[in-house]
């Protein structure tokens, strides 16, 4: 049984949309959820630290045991000092989720270093200050749940849209610091995966609740990620209109890294060309 008695849960984003859906799931659940939110524009851009305020305010009219926790994620600083203040709450950081992002687009052309940087400081580096700063009590406590967001705009080509290569180069850094942090926390019960959801929300410009996609048919998988009864890390799970799909880059069966891939044999560039139908698609049989 999925149950969060007794523990905190740290969620950023969460004032509105995916992260608001993922409170109250786990506010449900039993958990003291700690909602954080810097209130920033779709833009990624401004404060409001009402958006947070208001919104644990919304459920705690629910019944649920909610609080409101301001921070910044744009620096190393400010994550730590995020997890410190959450830390105080109540003694005890159980899972931390990291929701908080935006969608920024920019065609090749006009990428501008600071926007880049942004993005990245957001996105990327944000899970992993927030990872480090709540990795000691975590592994001090032998027990951890982490989940950073990625998305399937950055993970397949079929979905990729033209102006978000910032945003993409962002979400595929999550999987890497899923795989090793994932790695690094199994022997002390800290177990890190990444979720990768579709929700109509700001993002999609959709202001209140969507007519279809909802946030809260995400919600289930991420409340199972940070849950006691997840117990395997390194999974990316894809999330969208109540249907859940849990994936990962696995090698091939008897691969020898990197002295045998059990792959296609080529001594030059020309052999190259001549054997990329079967270097790009392995299962079809290589000619004679």
């Amino acid at each position: 049984m999925v149950d969060f008695k007794g523990q905190v849960i740290l969620i950023t984003g969460a004032g509105r949309g995916l992260g608001f859906a993922y409170a109250r799931c786990i506010g449900q659940l039993g958990a003291m959820v700690l909602i954080h939110d810097s209130g920033a524009n779709a833009e990624g851009d401004g404060v409001d630290l009402q958006i947070a305020e208001r919104a644990a305010e919304r459920l705690r009219l629910e019944g649920l045991n909610v609080h409101a926790i301001p921070g910044e994620l744009a620096s190393r600083e400010g994550c730590h000092k995020l997890c410190t203040d959450a830390l105080k709450v109540a003694g005890r950081l159980d899972a931390l989720i990291h929701n908080a992002g935006w969608v920024a687009y920019q065609n090749i052309e006009s990428i501008e270093e600071n926007a880049f940087d942004h993005m990245m400081a957001i996105a990327a580096k944000a899970p992993l200050w927030l990872a480090q700063a709540a990795w000691p009590a975590m592994k001090a406590a032998g027990y951890g749940r982490i989940i950073m967001t990625t998305s399937c705009r950055a993970l397949y080509p079929q979905y990729v849209q033209k102006g978000l290569a910032s945003y993409a180069a962002a979400k595929m850094a999550v999987i890497g610091l899923t795989n090793v942090l994932a790695s690094e926390g199994k022997s002390d019960g800290i177990i890190v995966n990444a979720i990768s959801p579709v929700a109509q929300t700001r993002m999609w410009g959709i202001e209140g609740e969507p007519a279809k996609l909802h946030p809260s048919e995400v919600a289930p998988g991420v409340a199972y990620l940070a849950s006691a009864a997840c117990t395997e890390g390194g999974w990316i799970l894809r999330a969208a209109n109540g249907q859940f799909h849990a994936t990962k880059m696995i090698e091939a069966t008897n691969v020898d890294y990197p002295r045998n891939l059990r792959a296609v044999r080529a001594s030059t560039a020309q052999e190259v060309a001549e054997n990329w139908q079967w270097i790009a698609f392995p299962n079809v049989e290589p000619r004679k």
